[in-house]
């Protein structure tokens, strides 16, 4: 069923969408919409980075195990 909309099916679900929640409320929503994204993207990085760094972290310590044990 939603396989070929289309679109003029699209402009139609946009025009009946504005009319219904008028500008300002879609204006805010996209806003707000923006700001998850952002605050999205930004979890990913530091998720990333804190990969990294236990990453580093681990390879550091490169003695053997025996070899700790003498010390």
């Amino acid at each position: 069923m939603l396989n070929n909309i289309g679109l003029p099916g699209l402009l139609l679900i946009a025009v009946v969408v504005l009319v219904l929640f008028g500008r300002g409320k879609i204006s805010s929503l996209m806003g707000e919409v923006g700001k998850g994204i952002t605050a999205f993207k930004k979890g990913v990085d530091d998720g990333k980075k804190e990969i990294d760094a236990a990453a580093v972290e681990e390879a550091k310590d490169v003695t053997p195990e025996n070899e700790k044990d003498k010390a």
